[in-house]
Parts: structure tokens; C-alpha cells; sequence
């Protein structure tokens, strides 16, 4: 194999290690509610990294976390008895993802996140997510990550009793 055909396969293969990243944090955060889980979160990033929403009101209410201890810090409040999320789930679509001239893998999704809250109450947000990552020992690991608010709405409730509609067999 060339230089040119190895470089290209590793670029692939860091590609695939992203997605499989962003993944693995979402499914993390549709479930956070041990301290596990938000250790698990944390050894998705590099010691340095920085968390951070951007834009409003994402800069203020989510604000800007550095390093991987301040990271686990900020995801480590979502951990309460009763939990803070009833149910939360993320959607992440329209991936773009690429290396700059300086090999440094960028990635950009749209985030819908579907939430009810223990407390009362469901949210639909809608975010930008724009990613660093970094290549390291224990593979791709996010070096950046940024969500900006698209949208975000109360609704009144996400899942209903109501029986769900099907055709019949005749």
C-alpha cells in the first residue's frame, strides 16, 4: 500500500471511530443517571477538552467547560434522585465530517433531543453540534465539542397510553 492509499485508509477509519463516538455520548446522555455513566461520558474526551454551548441561550444556561474534570463536573449534575430526565432522547442527522489540511478531523450534526423532565414537563430542542476530534492512545476522542440552539419549545407529554394505530389483517 502507498502513502497516499495508507493515509487515506486511517482517514476513514477515523471517520468511522467518530461516528462511533458520537454514538456512544449520545446513548450516555439519554441515560445519565449514575455516577458510571458520567465517568463513562468524560473518558470520551481529551484531558483538555472543552465543552461548550455557543449562541444563546445556550452560552449562558449550558455555559463553557475546560478539561475533562470540568466536564464531568458539569454532566455529573444531571445525576439526582429522582432522576432529572424521565426520558431523554437524541437524534442526530445531516453528518458532515472531514479532515482540515492539517489532518485535524472536524464533524457537524443536527441534533433533535426529545425530553421529559421528573419534575414535570417535556422539552424538543433543535442543535447545531460541531466537534474537534483528536487522535490519541485510546483512539478518537473529542477534543471540542460545541451545541448551538436551533430551537427549543415545551410540549405537553411524549408518550401516551393511547393504543397505536395498525391496519388490520383482512
Amino acid at each position: 500500500m502507498n502513502v497516499q492509499d495508507a493515509l487515506r485508509l486511517q482517514q476513514l477509519e477515523e471517520c468511522q471511530a467518530a461516528r462511533v463516538c458520537m454514538s456512544h455520548y449520545m446513548h450516555l446522555c439519554d441515560s445519565i443517571d449514575s455516577p458510571d455513566t458520567v465517568q463513562a461520558i468524560g473518558a470520551l474526551f481529551t484531558a483538555d477538552a472543552c465543552w461548550e454551548g455557543v449562541g444563546e441561550p445556550y452560552a449562558t444556561r449550558l455555559g463553557r467547560h475546560l478539561g475533562r474534570e470540568a466536564i464531568v463536573s458539569m454532566m455529573g449534575r444531571y445525576v439526582r434522585t429522582p432522576a432529572h430526565f424521565a426520558m431523554n432522547a437524541h437524534f442526530l442527522c445531516s453528518e458532515a465530517l472531514w479532515h482540515a489540511p492539517d489532518g485535524v478531523l472536524h464533524g457537524r450534526w443536527m441534533m433533535l433531543q426529545t425530553s421529559a423532565f421528573s419534575a414535570g414537563g417535556a422539552h424538543l430542542n433543535a442543535a447545531e453540534i460541531g466537534v474537534t476530534f483528536e487522535r490519541g492512545e485510546r483512539g478518537v476522542a473529542i477534543r471540542h465539542f460545541t451545541t448551538r440552539n436551533l430551537f427549543s419549545r415545551p410540549v405537553d407529554h411524549w408518550h401516551a397510553a393511547d393504543a397505536l394505530p395498525v391496519p388490520d389483517n383482512e
